[in-house]
């Protein structure tokens, strides 16, 4: 028994060896077999019922012109004279071609036979009824053998009983009517297993040619190593057919996009998805690293268009998370605006060092006294009014260096006069200092280079539900079929190609959107409102 399990499969194996061609063929002469044995059965069936039937009207016939004879019915009637029986069943049979043709009296006592050691015994009679004066034609089974016979009485002129007469013909076996068939089951195989493989080495030609001549057990191996890469990878991965119809799309491509578990098969429309996300996986924004913003993630999308005999059949995109990214790449523009603002500040306090070491060597003492108490007031009254107006120290420490820096590059950087913020939280402190920072940059960047008279004012309100933040700018402002675009996917008027350009405005929005609050722009001023209390359904992401 463990010998016969451990061979099964073996036998799969080598099956799996077949090349598709070897499969189909066997598979079809599989079923030919079957389907030829199912009709020699039923061929021999239908074949055993004609020969009962036909043979039940022939022997009764046979039967009946042996009973109606004149010598018959004298020597059932005359025991002294029933040697006539004999030539005249024997007549009958050898012109019938029946296997048997048997007389008896009225006790059933075979009275003739073609096997002598028969003479003697009862006629076996199975369901016949032809001692009762009727004639019957069934099947008898007499020592294993099977007999199609036919039984008729026999009646004197004056009506009596005298005896019986019966008639069989020997029934063929069963591997003799298989043995008749087998020629022309012989020939339908032949015929089939040629119209087989012709029909197998078409179809297995034209299925390969639409596999690219891969065998089934390669393609079972492309499939599970596809499965395992998709589920393996970091990256996200999505395809779509040429209708947008999701083929497939790995957990991570599910967890980022918030796609349900059954979005393959399902279309973009059906799924919803946000125009910007439409627009990069249907190939309507090209170009690479597209970014989009996908709820609070930040996402760099690449798609590539498949074509296969140039024809295209859909595309395959891939998706990187760089949220945390951002956070990085913001934190690195932070120390560098921190570098810049010290470097500002380390420029300016050189000068006056340069300034007062002058005025000493010239000796103009009570000049450096007053120099020293003008520039430190200066100072003092930036600062003071900051404070004033500004609780909370880092964003007030921000305003100050970004004050200093906007000085350097010949702007000026101011608070407007009925700003007015109280202390905050500290996670609502982090994000307005972050909202602020990329908000202020950004109006730097606008007025740099338009020389001196840049401005730059920052408005600050507070109250028990909200803070608001206005930032203005003497640039040109924001065209308005872009107010939109600035805030969805790190858009930036610069002229470098720089991923890290114009993530500001998006991480702006992200955090705003986290917190259940929004960004607009108006031109060159930047509104911006976040909640003090963060939304409920917000969920946690990594932001500088």
């Amino acid at each position: 028994m463990r010998n016969h399990r451990a061979s099964r499969p073996g036998r799969r194996l080598a099956l799996s060896r077949l090349s598709l061609t070897g499969q189909f063929l066997a598979l079809q002469l599989g079923l030919i077999v079957i389907v030829l044995g199912v009709i020699a059965a039923v061929s021999v069936a239908r074949a055993d019922a004609e020969f009962r039937r036909t043979e039940s009207r022939r022997l009764l016939s046979v039967a009946e012109t042996v009973a109606s004879q004149d010598a018959v019915r004298v020597g059932l009637g005359d025991p002294g004279r029933q040697g006539i029986l004999q030539p005249t069943a024997e007549a009958a049979r050898s012109v019938s071609g029946a296997s048997s043709v048997e007389i008896t009296g009225t006790d059933r006592r075979v009275l003739t036979s073609a096997h002598p050691p028969a003479i003697g015994r009862e006629l076996p009679l199975g369901d016949s009824r032809v001692f009762e004066g009727r004639s019957w034609t069934g099947v008898v089974t007499d020592g294993g053998r099977t007999s199609v016979v036919a039984h008729v009485p026999v009646f004197s002129a004056e009506g009596r009983l005298l005896g019986a007469v019966g008639v069989g013909r020997e029934h063929p076996g069963l591997g003799d009517r298989i043995a008749a068939a087998t020629p022309h089951l012989l020939l339908y195989l032949g015929l089939a297993g040629v119209l087989g493989t012709i029909g197998s080495f078409l179809l297995a030609r034209r299925i390969k040619k639409q596999t690219l001549g891969l065998e089934p057990e390669e393609i079972t191996s492309l499939v599970e190593h596809r499965e395992a890469m998709l589920h393996g990878i970091k990256e996200g991965v999505v395809g779509l057919d040429r209708h947008h119809r999701i083929t497939l799309a790995n957990d991570t491509a599910r967890q980022l996009l918030r796609l349900p578990a059954d979005a393959a098969g399902r279309t973009l429309e059906d799924l919803a998805v946000e125009p910007r996300l439409y627009d990069v996986l249907t190939g309507r924004a090209t170009g690479r690293d597209q970014l989009v913003i996908a709820g609070e993630r930040m996402l760099t999308l690449n798609r590539m268009p498949l074509i296969t005999r140039d024809r295209s059949i859909g595309s395959v995109t891939t998706m990187r998370d760089l949220t945390e990214l951002a956070a990085l790449q913001h934190q690195l523009e932070t120390t560098r605006s921190a570098t810049n603002t010290l470097r500002a500040q380390a420029h300016e306090f050189s000068n006056q060092l340069h300034v007062i070491a002058g005025l000493i060597e010239l000796g103009e003492y009570p000049e450096v006294s007053r120099y020293v108490r003008g520039i430190s007031g200066t100072r003092t009254r930036r600062t003071s009014e900051v404070i004033s107006k500004v609780a909370d120290p880092s964003l007030a420490a921000l305003l100050i260096a970004k004050a200093s820096l906007a000085a350097e590059q010949g702007a000026v950087l101011r608070l407007t006069g009925d700003s007015a913020l109280g202390p905050l939280p500290e996670t609502l402190a982090a994000d307005l200092v972050t909202v602020t920072g990329n908000l202020v940059d950004n109006a730097l960047d606008a007025v740099r280079g338009a020389g001196p008279g840049g401005r730059v004012e920052v408005r600050l309100a507070d109250d028990s539900t909200a803070v608001r933040l206005e930032v203005t700018d003497s640039g040109p402002g924001v065209a308005p079929e872009l107010a939109e675009e600035v805030f969805r996917h790190g858009f930036t008027t610069k002229a470098a190609d720089d991923v890290s350009r114009g993530l500001g405005l998006a991480i702006t929005r992200m955090i705003c959107t986290r917190r259940g609050g929004h960004v607009t722009v108006e031109g060159p001023r930047f509104r911006a409102e976040i909640p003090r209390t963060r939304a409920e359904h917000a969920e946690e992401v990594t932001t500088p």
